[in-house]
Order: structure tokens, then sequence, then C-alpha cells
């Protein structure tokens, strides 16, 4: 099948758009005749324009897509509709499959007959999309060396170039050379792309003594995956730090470091950690697909009861609101419901994050950046300046956020932040050991949630186990919670500083919904066990 003939060619638009002379165009024109190449490498071989700016030039004028290849993740499945034949002989590579189309990144998109044979031999409408010659021979060797999947890419590793014993130094020079071996690339694209496939939120790599381990965060819980030898941990570790722009030489200190990928219409953001230990460093990667559509508060699992609460605190126009919980117990995809119910044109919402995870239509979002000294509390100063309504802390860390929180909320501003504590009524003790004084905690906050994220239930296995779910009979989470609205007794006894389990037995008799009990209401529902609910809960 084809795509549309273009109506003009690479010359003709250049010129159109005076990028080159007429005598330049008589030039290349003469040059083609004598030599047969095409318009494409004549201007780049008589540096008449360069490739950046040719492939740019081309993307705007056929509103194709300018693909980076090297912050493309690519499925094996989509480069096996192209023979690498096909592929190498006319200089492209697919990268993605919608439908029928079939986009493919290309050295030169006015090649006609290139798309045409694609199109013949897939079957499919072909969508050219334009890189650099350089990017698609890398993506061409990268793909096509090691077909298959990441076992075979392990097998295809070349010892000699690649084996390190623990202990050996290694030049930075040779470092950066294992890290950039075809194989190498490749073999870490395929560990992200799966893990991304299979909905992961962490990648685990960890040296240990005489293997590699590799695991993979899903659903909260780690599995292990098929790990590379351990004689390949240098060249592994390598390709991750050059993605992440750290010092690849500096194998003594933790380091920090981030990169972007795309793979199908996706863009993942990967923070990547990496720890020195006994035995190597080791690397955790962090992925958030920043595509994902942030979910409306009624989809989250929140019970009729608790929903309906919480809504009537969103129309407040003052006060604290605290999502407290561990880690990964998806406190900030609360918060970004939370706002996104009250985004209407009549507020004014700004956030200050670290980092900003999802990016807010009609939303002020600030990243805090320590380098040039913007801290939540920095910036929490300029957002007051800013004529807000509604403020956004990613997380209370010190007395000095605490207190400007406490001071916006009571100066007429609706304030959201989380906090790390394992229930509701451990919030208040948390910011009074910060510092903040109790009568100023009891006037100003007006609710607390307390959350964890559950496993739920394989919808195809019902919990026995199958392909779809990893064996492990869950597939997917949804949200338990508790809603600490304070009452008077709630607030008379944060101000005289009583225990977190005296405010929590408080909450309690005044009807509050415990986080165990919202489990057991999922239970009853048939969404998930009593197993997983004691996992997270940790109630005996």
């Amino acid at each position: 099948m084809m795509v549309r003939k273009q109506k003009k060619s690479l010359g003709e638009l250049l010129r159109e758009q005076n990028i080159i002379s007429q005598i330049q165009w008589d030039e290349v024109r003469t040059e083609e005749r004598r030599t047969g190449e095409s318009v494409r490498k004549i201007l780049l071989r008589m540096g008449i324009i360069s490739e950046e700016d040719l492939v740019n030039f081309i993307s705007q004028q056929m509103d194709m897509p300018r693909i980076e290849l090297n912050n493309y993740l690519i499925d094996s499945a989509v480069v096996d509709l192209v023979p690498e034949d096909l592929a190498r002989k006319h200089q492209l590579i697919p990268i993605l499959k919608i439908a029928n189309n079939l986009t493919c990144a290309m050295v030169d998109v006015f090649n006609i007959y290139a798309i045409d044979e694609v199109g013949l031999r897939t079957g499919l409408v072909i969508e050219p999309a334009v890189a650099t010659e350089e990017e698609i021979e890398k993506a061409i060797e990268e793909h096509y060396s090691a077909k298959g999947s990441m076992g075979d890419v392990i097998k295809s590793l070349d010892e000699q170039k690649l084996a390190v014993k623990e202990g050996d130094e290694i030049e930075a020079e040779r470092l950066k050379g294992m890290g950039e071996e075809p194989p190498v690339v490749k073999l870490v694209n395929m560990m992200v792309a799966q893990a991304v496939r299979e909905g992961a939120s962490d990648i685990h790599v960890e040296p240990e003594e005489h293997v590699l381990k590799l695991r993979f965060r899903i659903d909260g819980v780690l599995h292990e995956k098929e790990s590379p030898p351990k004689h390949f941990q240098s060249a592994i570790i390598s390709r991750i730090k050059i993605l992440s722009d750290m010092n690849i030489s500096e194998r003594r200190r933790p380091q920090d470091g981030r990169f972007q990928m795309k793979m199908d219409n996706h863009q993942i953001d990967v923070r990547v950690s990496s720890v020195p230990t006994v035995h190597g460093e080791n690397i955790v990667m962090r992925l958030l697909d920043t595509s994902n559509i942030i979910l409306g508060l009624d989809q989250m699992g929140f019970s009729s009861e608790i929903l309906k609460q919480y809504q009537e605190l969103l129309k407040r126009s003052n006060g604290i609101i605290l999502v407290t919980g561990p880690t990964g117990s998806g406190k900030t995809t609360t918060l970004y419901a939370s706002l996104n119910s009250i985004n209407t044109p009549e507020k004014g919402i700004v956030t200050v994050e670290d980092p900003v995870e999802y990016r807010l239509a009609g939303v002020r979002q600030i990243q805090v950046n320590p380098d040039v000294e913007l801290t939540f509390a920095n910036g929490l100063r300029s957002i007051l300046r800013q004529d807000p309504d509604v403020i956004m802390i990613g997380e209370i860390r010190d007395l000095e956020t605490a207190e400007i929180a406490v001071q916006a909320a009571l100066t007429g501003h609706l304030v959201f932040a989380t906090l790390h504590t394992n229930n509701a009524a451990g919030a208040m003790a948390r910011l009074i050991d910060l510092g903040v004084e109790p009568f100023l905690l009891s006037s100003s906050i007006i609710g607390i949630i307390a959350q964890r994220l559950l496993r739920t239930l394989c919808p195809d296995c019902k919990g026995d186990g199958c392909k779809g779910c990893l064996n492990t009979g869950y597939k997917g989470r949804i949200g338990i919670y508790e809603l600490l609205i304070p009452n008077e007794n709630i607030r008379e006894l944060t101000i005289k500083k009583s225990s977190v389990d005296v405010i929590q037995k408080e909450a309690e008799n005044s009807g509050m919904t415990t986080l165990y009990d919202d489990g057991l209401e999922k239970i009853k529902n048939g969404l998930t066990t009593k197993e997983e609910v004691l996992r997270v809960t940790q109630e005996r």
C-alpha cells in the first residue's frame, strides 16, 4: 500500500523558501546528473546546508514528525514488520504501528520508491518521519543486530569486548565505548521497554557477588527478571549512566540523573539513582509515563461516603488538606486528581513540586531546584506573591515550609500538601514534631487523607494466576483511604499535643472509616484479598 505522492521536490521547497540560491540549485542539479546521487546527499556533501537544519526544514515543510531516535524506545515486534535487508537498502526503521499505519523514520522521505516498496512488502500504509542518517544507521544496528527476546540479546553480547571482572580498574574511555556498543544499547532499551509494557514503576539493577540481578516493581511488588551475566555489569551500568548524563568514571559516590524516552505515543520520564555497594553500583530507575491521563476522583477507589465528604472539603476556600502515606502509595495521584476536579477558569492554582510529574493545563507548576536555591520554602514564598487561590506543595519536609503553608491557609488560601506518616492522625504529630505550634494546626487543617495502594485480583484468572498477571493472581491497583476531618474534640487534643493513638481513637469514635475497614470493603466487593489488605495496612 502507498502514501500520497509528494507534489514538490526537496529542491523546489528549498528554493521557494530561499534556503538556497538559484546558482547553488543549478550546481546541485548539474552534480545530480553527473553522479546520480540524491539531492539530499549532494546538498550535504557540498556543505550547502547542515543535516540538522535540513532535517528540521523537511519536518516543518512536509508537516512530518522529527524523530530523535536516540530517545525513542522501539518495540521489537514493530521492527520485525520490516525485513532487515529492506531497512538497510532504504535507510529506514519502523518505529510505530497504529491500526493499519506504520510510521517509519527515514533518511530520505522524498524517496517514493522506498515508501511504495515497504508498503507493498508489509501491506501497511507507510507514514514517513524524518531523522538524521547517523541516528537511523545506529538504530538499524541496534535493532537488527540481535533480534528476539532479552535473552537473545544477552547471548549476542561480545564477551571479549565487554566482559569485566569485579575489582578491575577500567578507563573512562573504555567504559564509554562499552556503553555505546549496539547490543548493550539494545539490551538497556529492551529492559526499559519491557518494564513499561508490564506496567512497572521501577527497574532495579542490583549487583551481587556472582550475579547481576534485574527486578521490576509491578503493582508495588518486586519481580525477578532474566538477568545478564555478572561480567557484563560494567557495560550495562555504563549505558544507563551515559543516558542519565552521569559521570561514568565516578563509581564511589551516589549519583542522580534522568533521561526521557519515547515508546509508541508515550513519553517516559526515567529518574535514575546510583549507589555504590560492595559488589558494584546499584541502579534504580523510576519510570513515569508523563502522557498518562489523570484519573478523576471517582475512578480512584474512594468509597461513596468518603468521596462525598472529600468533595465537600474541596469546596472550601481556605485551609490545609494533607495527603499522607509511604512512598509509592499514590499521594501525588490523589493531589493531581484533586486539583483537576477544582481547576476552573475562576481559580488561580500554583504548585511547587519535586519533580513535576504531570503537566496540568491551566495550572502554574514550579519545579524545585536546590542548585539555584529554589526550595519548597522559597518557592512557596514566591507563590504567595502570585495571587493564588489554591496552592499545592509536593511535600512538607521542614518547619519553614510547614509554617508558610499554615500561614497561607490562615490568610485565605486552600493548600494541598503531602506528608510521610502511617495514618491520618500521625500527620498532626509529625507537624508538631517539626515545630509547628499546635494551636495553628488546629485552626488551619481541614482534612487529612491517609492512603495505600493494594493490588486488585486479575480480571482474567480471578486470583488463580495466569500469563497476563505474571502468575501472581493480581493485576492493577486500587486505593484504600481514611479521611480524618477534625472536629472540636480533635482540635482540642491537637492543642494538648495528645498522642497519635488518642487522636486516631477519637476520629474512629466520630465515625472515620480506617484504612483497614476500607480494605475489608474492597474484599467484600470482590476486588482483592485479605492477605493483600493485611500486607499494605500491616494490621494484625
